[in-house]
């Protein structure tokens, strides 16, 4: 079988904004076609996430999380992955995609309102992320705060 192409199965995506129904179609017929691509799975997260329905943009997110931890290999509880278990200060793919997964995954949590999902997770993507390179310790400050709001 030949290889997948993401840019043929996206086809018809493109126009989120202002065709947002033919988009949802191209982006579902997509992700039935190529469920472990995560050239789709991006564009899934990116599209649900950009217009604001957090609730299917959360299971994108952890299956890009899920994902990025495989090419990483490393556990794919996010619990049980330390510092030391991957370069996450490097500006390579995975560990970047794995980090903005987790604080996707708490952006989200943020906005259903599931309280012990967004502390964990972004708990665990300030740790990883010293610098705060992907706001995850921005987003927790401002969620304990109550300031996750003004977002």
């Amino acid at each position: 079988m030949p290889p997948i192409d993401p840019t043929r199965l996206l086809a018809g995506a493109e126009a989120a904004r202002s065709r947002p129904e033919e988009s949802a179609e191209a982006i579902s017929h997509a992700l039935h076609e190529a469920p472990e691509d995560i050239e789709v799975r991006l564009a899934a997260y990116r599209f649900y996430f950009y217009t604001h329905d957090y609730a299917a943009a959360l299971p994108q997110a952890q299956v890009i999380l899920a994902l990025a931890a495989r090419r990483l290999n490393i556990a794919q509880d996010p619990a049980l992955v330390r510092p030391e278990d991957a370069d996450f200060t490097a500006h390579d793919f995975a560990p970047g995609l794995y980090l903005q997964a987790l604080v996707g995954i708490g952006y989200c949590a943020v906005r259903l309102g599931r309280t012990d999902l967004a502390r964990d997770v972004l708990s665990i993507a300030a740790m990883l992320d010293p610098t705060d390179r992907f706001g995850g310790a921005w987003l927790l400050e401002r969620y304990e705060t109550g300031l996750a709001e003004d977002l």
